[in-house]
């Protein structure tokens, strides 16, 4: 079961994955979990940075990298998930 922070960056990056779709996402991409790739939701390096904007503002973190580094960096939902606990880690 996922915990809250996954299930919140879920929500973010499926809100983020149906904008860029057209407002929905094919339903052969199936159920997004934390071991989707985010160029399977159709997401790419604009639209994570726009993903990488949200979170530094929904839980008060700074993000230390280029969206270059960051789409290298982060393949799929979960690299995201632990990023940002990471960086939640170290502002607590």
């Amino acid at each position: 079961m996922a915990d809250q922070l996954t299930v919140e960056i879920i929500a973010a990056i499926k809100n983020l994955a149906q904008s860029e779709n057209g407002g929905r996402i094919p339903a052969a991409i199936g159920d997004i979990t934390a071991d989707r790739q985010l160029t399977s939701l159709g997401i790419d390096s604009l639209a994570l940075a726009d993903v990488l904007w949200d979170l530094e503002q929904a839980y008060g973190i700074r993000i230390e990298m280029n969206t270059a580094d960051a789409w290298s960096n982060l393949k799929n939902i979960g690299d995201v998930v632990e990023a940002v606990r990471g960086l939640i880690a170290k502002e607590a």
